[in-house]
Formats: structure tokens, sequence, C-alpha cells
């Protein structure tokens, strides 16, 4: 039965007369602002809005009432899950409750209203389930946006005159995607009352969003960790998945800036801003709509602080690059100098077998299974990005290589390192395997029947951009075939590209349906899989269960990339003066 799935790689948004005045705002030249307008007019690509342009021809039309479109944010696991600002305390305390799973926590009824009195800086707090105790305006997403971050400034500036604080246990943080931020910020006179609210600039580009927060304070972190809190952060990132934003922040938010300030103002996720006031100031309780600024005010304040001139400026000196970027010796030569000592940088075995003519495909025989995953695996789980863990097998290589705990990095920064990445592949430590009885990144090997961390127990098999290493991270600790219900679209063809064979069960099957446990040895015949496009293929199991799956193969490329043994092998075939016949394959 074939399998039609939805592709969609971009959408597309025409150009129209705002587009060229935020290019010219941003700095462009206005001969290139002019030539992008000739060109995009000439294509029929330009839209007008005068009545004198004829729609465009659509397959299919989508209509939105804009009247349904509310504040919202994305959470507390994914950056998919919408959530409406007006129901964020009522689905933060049913997650609370509800099984582990999308957005439940599992924890007991009557442990919903706990609270840990704790000492900070001398001054005892208390700490709830949905705490804020992680608020950052960080990059990605709408840190490029001035009508955001202008207006998250002028917010802290109402708070400020209002005599509203954010608790100083609270880490807050500002890391814009660029220093134009700064500029803007400051030709405003707003920056101070971010600073006021512990929003100081900390570096430009991603920071939270891909794990590098820091530390909490002690006293947070251990009262969080032994009562088992469901603390929470709140960010303007594009990322939360589990364990990703920090290891303590088991409820992590998406949001805008002004948003970002707003929670950190209240100190809780679990706040109904309609009913509730965001805190108590000079003159009694203050409610957000009380320091939410106007959007004219917003517009009017960005159009008398933000000029193309701030953005040629930063443009200018990043092309430059610092004096301690520009001093770094770099050595002669055409190729990389490869060095065994380096942490960061090491020379992958993608190559070390590659032969002039591809190894005939093998099939599977009595393979075990390294890991039995429910619905929703992503690939922040398969290859996380964020903190390195003093005990994961990751940490354990970094120290002994004389690397202490503080220098670790985060698995974002050391991508680099295929030993480092191969050993973070399934280390995030909210990760839920079936085939044991915890939560974090443990497996069980099942000949011995013991429980290692994964990367221990791949190794015990015998085996020799978080989407990218998700799919090179199992191929190095020897996952050679992937079994799913379904595919994120570009996971299946990392999988592919590595060599790694992705199979879907049928329409309406699954693992559970099978009665698979994981614990089988399985059979796959991918030589009669590789004869065409998406065939079926039969997997038969040592204890008698039989069942047949999908080839996700889906184009006569990838067949080839395949008969290499992934893409890079493929291409650097095509490159190479090999005297055999050229690959007939076209690109």
């Amino acid at each position: 039965m074939p399998i039609v799935q939805p592709y969609a790689t971009m959408g597309f948004f025409p150009v129209d007369s705002k587009t060229l005045d935020y290019l010219r705002q941003t700095g462009r030249p206005e001969e290139k602002v002019q030539q992008i307008e000739k060109y995009l007019r000439a294509q029929g690509m330009f839209r007008v809005y005068d009545g004198s342009q004829k729609d465009p021809v659509y397959s299919s039309v989508l209509k939105l009432d804009l009247n349904t479109v509310v504040p919202c944010l994305a959470g507390p696991k994914r950056p998919h899950d919408y959530v409406p600002v007006r129901s964020m305390q009522t689905e933060f305390r049913e997650a609370l409750g509800a099984p582990i799973g999308f957005k439940g926590f599992n924890i007991p009824k009557e442990k919903h209203t706990l609270q840990v009195p704790f000492e900070f800086q001398g001054t005892e707090y208390k700490l709830t389930h949905g705490s804020v105790v992680l608020a950052a305006i960080t990059s990605c997403t709408n840190t490029s946006n001035p009508g955001v971050m202008l207006a998250a400034a002028m917010m802290a500036k109402s708070a400020v005159e209002k005599g509203l604080e954010v608790l100083p246990y609270i880490k807050t943080s500002l890391s814009p995607g660029s220093g134009v931020v700064d500029l803007y910020l400051k030709r405003s006179q707003l920056l101070p009352y971010l600073e006021q609210l512990g929003f100081y600039t900390t570096g430009y580009g991603c920071q939270t969003c891909i794990g590098n927060s820091g530390d909490l304070d002690d006293a947070v972190a251990e009262a969080v960790t032994l009562y088992d809190l469901v603390v929470g952060a709140v960010l303007s990132g594009n990322r939360n998945f589990e364990g990703r934003v920090h290891p303590l922040t088991r409820a992590n938010y998406l949001a805008s800036p002004p948003l970002v300030v707003a929670y950190a103002l209240a100190g809780r996720v679990d706040i109904d801003f309609d009913k509730e006031p965001i805190g108590k100031g000079k003159n009694g309780d203050v409610f957000l709509r009380d320091i939410w600024p106007n959007k004219k005010d917003i517009q009017a304040m960005e159009k008398s602080c933000v000029f193309p001139e701030m953005f040629r400026e930063v443009y200018k000196k990043v092309a430059q690059g610092p004096d301690n970027w520009n001093q770094l010796e770099s050595p002669a030569g055409n190729q990389f100098t490869w060095d065994d000592k380096s942490t960061y940088i090491h020379n992958p075995p993608f190559f070390s077998n590659t032969l002039r003519e591809p190894h005939p495909v093998q099939n599977i025989k009595s393979a075990y299974c390294l890991l039995n995953f429910g619905d929703s695996i992503t690939t922040d789980h398969i290859s996380p990005a964020g903190k390195i863990t003093k005990t994961s097998p990751a940490g354990l290589y970094l120290t002994e290589r004389g690397i202490k705990p503080i220098d670790f990095n985060s698995y974002g920064s050391r991508r680099g390192n295929d030993e480092i990445m191969a050993r973070g592949t399934f280390a995030n430590i909210r990760i839920i395997n079936k085939l044991v009885d915890k939560v974090g990144p443990k497996t069980l090997h099942i000949p011995s029947k013991k429980v290692f961390d994964v990367f221990d127990a791949a190794m015990k098999y015998g085996s020799g951009s978080s989407r990218d290493w998700a799919a090179k991270g199992p191929y190095l600790q020897g996952v050679k075939a992937v079994i799913a219900q379904s595919y994120e679209r570009i996971h299946r063809s990392n999988l592919v590209g590595m060599g790694v064979f992705p199979l879907q069960f049928i329409s309406g099957e699954s693992a559970d349906s099978h009665g698979l446990t994981g614990h089988e040895q399985f059979n796959i015949d991918l030589q009669s899989a590789l004869l065409d496009v998406g065939l079926p293929v039969p997997v038969i199991t040592n204890c008698g269960k039989s069942f047949t799956v999908q080839s996700r193969l889906d184009t006569e490329v990838e067949l080839e990339y395949f008969k290499h043994g992934g893409i890079l092998n493929f291409v650097l075939r095509k490159l190479a003066t090999f005297d055999s016949p050229p690959i007939q394959a076209s690109l």
C-alpha cells in the first residue's frame, strides 16, 4: 500500500512595498532595492493591493478569520503545541496530572499545590509547580523584529515606573541576534529599564534556545531536584524540546519578547492575565493590560529609533571581524589539518572504508533492537543540543581528556567531533525507551539483560544540526534500519543520506499492534527493497512474528544513495577520478 505524505519545503509570502521599506530600513543599498523590485515585477511576483492586479490562481485556498488570532505561546515540550495565553493557567494545571506525554508530567494530585521554601541571598522564597526560574529574550526567531523588541522594552519601562520587579532568583538574559538591537534600544533610552528587570545583554546569537543558559542558582536547583518540581522557562527562541533549554526546566514555553517580560514579572506560568494582577506595584495591583504598550506608540518608537545606518555600522564590523578572531593563527594549504587531540573538531570515519566500488547491500540478520520508542520522538531526543552532563558517555569522554565540566560546553557547540556526538546520540535526559522502566538515556543490552547508557549498549553489540546528527549519530552507533509509523520529512531524508534504511509500518499498524516488545531479533530483506522505490519489505523475527513494512526510499536517487552506503560515499565516488564507469544517477 503506497503511503502518500504532504511535502512542503517552503512557504512563499509575496513581496510588496512594505517588504521594500524593510530592506531600506535595514540598510540595504537603494540600487539593490530597486533591482529587487524590478526583477520581481518582471517575474509577476510583486504584489499591489489597489485592485489593478488579479489574484494568482491557487490549487487550494485557505481562509483565516483574523478575529480568531489571539496572543499565544508554544509548549511545554514541543514548538508546535499551540497554547493561547488565556488558556495557559488551565492547560498547565491539566498537564501537571496528565500521563507523561506531549504535555503531561504525571504529578500526583495531592502534590499539585506543593510549596517549597528556599533561601536566596539571605531572603526566603517559595517555589511551586509552574514557577518561572528562567526567562530569556534570546535569538533565533523574533529578536530581529524591532517592533517586538521595542514593545518588550516599553513594557519594561511601564513596569519599572509602576514599581514592579522580577524575583531575583529568576535567571534573566537578553541575547538578540544582532548588535543592531543594542543600538536602537540605547537610542530609545529603553535599555536601562530592561536591565532593571534583569535583562542584561549577554551576547548575540543562539543562547538559551540551544541550551546555553548556564546553571541555575544552587538553592533553586536543589529545591527543584529534591521535590521534583515542574518549573518553567519562558523564552523567545524557536525550540523547546525536552532537556534542551535547561535540564531542570520541564515546562518550557516559547513566547514573544514582551510575553517573556510578562511571565518574568509574574514569576509563574499558571497565571490568568485577564483575572489576576501581574504583580503589586507602588499603588497596588498592576495588571498586564496596564503595562502593555499601544501599537501606535510602538510604531512611532520604531520610526524614531531604528535607522539604516545602524545596520550598516554593525554589518561592517561583522565583515571585519574582532581582533581576537583576526589574530588567530591559521595553517596554510588547501586541506584541513586534523588534530587528534582536539575535542571540538575530529576527523570522522565516514570515508574510512570507502572503496572504488560500493559493497553490495547486505540483508539484516538476527539484529537486536537498540531502542523501542513511543510516539513523537524528535530529532532533539535523538541528538540533543543542550548541556553535556558529567556522568554521560560524552562527559566521561571529555573528562578522560582533561576537560573540566565547566568547559564541557554543549552538544550543539561540539558538533564537529563525531566521538562526542556518537556518545550524545539518544542522550536526551527526558527520552522514554520502552526497553527500560526509567526516563532517561538508558537501554537494555538484550543478550546480557543489563542496562547501559545507549552508546555503551550500542558498542557491546559489536557495531562499528540536531537533524543532521540525528542521522549521523545512529549510523555511528551501528544502527542499520529504523522502523517507524511516520517520519519527519528531513529526518527521513537524512537517514537515507547516512545509509540507515527508513522503514514504515503499513497504515494502521504499529509495534504494539504486532505485539513487538523490542526484545526480538529481526531479519530484514533489504536487497529485495532496492529493486524499486517504495517496495514492501518482509520482516521476520526469531519468535515467529512476521509482518510487512514499506521501504521509505522514495526516489530513484535515494536508491542510488543507499546502494553507495549514503550520500557522502556517493558524492566522493562521483568526484574521484576512478577508472570505474560513471555512476548512472540523475541529481
